[in-house]
């Protein structure tokens, strides 16, 4: 009898231990394993396909030699060396005028500093095709103002300058990339520790000396990884190339994928040069993204201070007023001239013109905003998309924020990496893996449909969502939740009545940092658009394109008034969120 009481007891104890294992499977294993599964369906997957598709044949065969025989192409060599071209130019200079502008306005008694940081980073905000079209306008060879107005001025024959080609691609790019450089550069000045320089000024060093030798060696780790940032992007981008090199034949990697794939109408050759020329994007987007990893963590053993410090300022004396009229020059050729170019062009009559107020007219908004379906429905697709893939983006990216930074399970590192693989990706890739996973493939077809578009929304802009709602849930400390836990609260009861309301203000900031890069968005949509599911930046591309150019400026100039007004309201939310914090 005992033997058989002690087997029962050993049974017991086997059943209670599978019990209390699978109590231990709680809410957090469970929230854990939707999450990857979430981001492995819209992430992974899609950038796995890539390769698989890259380097394996129909059959699943393992495939070198078609691989070789596109990378040996010479149009596949002359894209990837105008690419690495344009990325290291537009690198050089983004870093020179980023380094000098966040130098000036953090280190020297420059007047208006505040107004002026705000304005450098103003391209930021703006959409660089839109740019690029404007620029084009003004610089075209033959019929740009500019060029027109001083061959009238001057009696010439040949331009000005002409925008097409590798220096304009370069000049362009770098106007709205070196904002990556700024905004680092400046945020390492800000917090440096002044010890060092105020030593070597009672030292009797001057400041220019102290300038050079001691503080931009410190901030050598921010201005590489700033200068990285902008390699990174520039080598994925579509709308500059697209615009300013196509025409006289120029293209780089993203700009031959979009000629492959719209030429062929998306053959299987085709997708197989693009998910090729794809792997090299993401090869290059890893390696960049390592070696940023590895200056920034060189960069802790730097001095940089904590919280902010009063720096030291350079006189600039008899430099002061001719530095604040080269920087003001600065913002209103890059910024404000073509920026008023699209409003004026887009209220044209006709395209070409005269820019005086007897040719203008508000019917070019009326049209394309209440009466042409084509850009009605582009505007609809685009707010609905866009307004879709923020909500659904912000919610899942708070979900998986919640799991990283609250909960204490395994397997969290998994959740970061994918969360944040599509920043490092171009939008290029992003495209041609979710044409590879959503059509057809494991059953479902959404090739030509809304509904790729927006998948590839939320792949595309999940790292935005992480980023916003992980801040605000790391500003939540444990105890609140822990209190009401301790007075009966339930997990969900907790979440809902405590921690969401707290990081309500970072969720809707998430929100609109998703909302209005998906509005403007051009690299990824123009190559998942159909018939009836073109996108507001689609549009303006095609209707550039097909030489609608009065209508394209009308329709970017609307697209800017947005952005704009949203923007300021991201500012006015993440204003509120710090003055509550």
């Amino acid at each position: 009898m005992g033997m058989i009481q002690t087997g029962k007891n050993r049974k017991n104890l086997v059943f209670s231990k599978k019990v209390a294992d699978l109590k231990k499977f709680g809410a957090a294993e469970l929230v854990l394993i939707l999450s990857i599964i979430v981001l492995v369906v819209v992430v992974a997957i899609p950038i796995l396909l890539i390769f698989w598709n890259a380097f394996t044949t129909a059959d699943g065969k393992f495939n070198i030699k078609d691989v070789i025989w596109i990378l040996s192409k010479p149009e596949t060599y002359q894209a990837l060396l105008n690419s690495v071209t344009i990325a290291l130019g537009v690198t050089m200079l983004s870093t020179i005028l980023g380094v000098f502008f966040a130098w000036l306005v953090t280190r020297t008694d420059l007047p208006f500093k505040g107004a002026m940081k705000l304005l450098f980073i103003v391209p930021f905000m703006l959409p660089s095709f839109i740019g690029a079209m404007a620029w084009k306008i003004l610089l075209s060879p033959r019929g740009g103002y500019i060029n027109v107005f001083f061959k009238n001025l001057l009696g010439i024959d040949k331009p000005l300058f002409n925008i097409y080609g590798m220096a304009g691609i370069i000049i362009v790019e770098t106007m709205y990339l070196f904002p990556f450089v700024f905004l680092q550069v400046s945020g390492a000045l800000e917090r440096m520790d002044p010890t060092l320089e105020e030593s070597a000024q009672i030292s009797g060093i001057d400041l220019f000396t102290i300038t050079r030798k001691i503080t931009f060696p410190l901030i050598t780790p921010s201005i590489i990884a700033g200068a990285l940032l902008v390699a990174l992007y520039s080598l994925s981008h579509f709308g500059v190339p697209a615009i300013l090199g196509t025409e006289v034949g120029i293209y780089n990697i993203p700009t031959l994928i979009y000629q492959k794939i719209y030429a062929s109408a998306g053959s299987f050759e085709a997708i197989r040069t693009g998910t090729v020329l794809a792997s090299i994007l993401v090869i290059s987007a890893a390696i960049i993204m390592y070696l940023q990893n590895l200056v920034l963590k060189k960069g802790r053993y730097q001095i940089i201070a904590g919280k902010s410090m009063r720096p030291m300022l350079l006189k600039l004396r008899g430099f002061k007023i001719p530095l604040l009229i080269f920087s003001i020059l600065y913002i209103a050729v890059t910024v404000l001239l073509p920026t008023v170019t699209v409003f004026l062009v887009g209220a044209l009559k006709t395209y070409g013109l005269p820019l005086k107020h007897k040719h203008m007219t508000l019917e070019n908004f009326k049209y394309i905003l209440f009466s042409w379906k084509m850009t009605k429905d582009a505007i609809k697709n685009s707010v609905v998309l866009s307004l879709g893939a923020a909500f659904v983006t912000m919610l899942v990216g708070t979900m998986i924020s919640y799991v990283i930074v609250k909960m204490k399970v395994k397997g969290k590192f998994i959740l970061e990496f994918l969360g944040m693989l599509p920043f490092s990706v171009p939008g290029t890739v992003i495209a041609l893996g979710v044409i590879l996973t959503w059509s057809g493939r494991f059953g479902v077809n959404l090739y030509n449909t809304a509904g790729i578009i927006f998948v590839a929304y939320i792949a595309r802009y999940m790292a935005f969502a992480l980023k916003s709602t992980s801040a605000a849930l790391e500003q939540v400390h444990d105890s609140l939740e822990e209190a009401s836990r301790s007075c009966g609260a339930t997990h969900w009861q907790a979440l809902k009545h405590i921690v969401l309301p707290l990081i309500k203000p970072g969720m809707v900031a998430a929100f609109f940092l998703i909302f209005l890069p998906a509005l403007r968005e051009l690299t990824t949509s123009v190559l998942l658009y159909g018939p009836t599911t073109r996108t507001i930046g689609v549009a303006i591309y095609a209707l550039n394109e097909d030489g609608e150019t009065v209508y394209a400026m009308a329709l970017a100039s609307i697209a800017l008034v947005i952005i704009v007004l949203g923007e300021i309201l991201i500012r006015k939310i993440t204003s509120t969120k710090e003055g509550n914090g």
